[in-house]
């Protein structure tokens, strides 16, 4: 019985080092004060600490302005990537602050990436 628990234990520790870990470089931005109309480009680096390739699949977006471009192929370890958030500011006005949550294999997905600011009026 103890040799299985020594064995469990090793096991788990290797299952929990060999996975993917996404990291965010400043995942919250501000972009500032822009005009309504306004299309902001917010960029996000992102780097996979994991020993395992990073597979982004999906995101949630919290509102239809917001489109986002995300790497659709494996992150190898070490390396890194760009997500692109594109927030058009036709339909807002007045301070935003919104989130995007990207889904991945990272055992601790989704990651949350935040950017705020004010659309001001014309």
């Amino acid at each position: 019985m103890r040799s299985l628990l020594v064995l469990f234990s090793i096991l788990s520790f290797f299952t929990v080092y060999s996975q993917a870990k996404m990291q965010i470089k400043d995942a919250k931005k501000n972009f500032g004060l822009v005009k309504k109309g306004d299309v902001v480009k917010v960029e996000y680096e992102i780097t996979n600490a994991g020993k395992s390739p990073l597979i982004i699949t999906d995101c949630e977006i919290s509102c239809s302005c917001t489109t986002v471009d995300f790497p659709k192929q494996p992150i190898a370890h070490g390396q890194k990537a760009t997500v692109l958030i594109i927030f058009d500011t036709k339909t807002v006005y007045d301070r935003q602050d919104r989130t995007v949550n990207l889904i991945s294999n990272d055992p601790s997905s989704p990651q949350k990436l935040r950017y705020k600011g004010i659309v001001l009026t014309k």
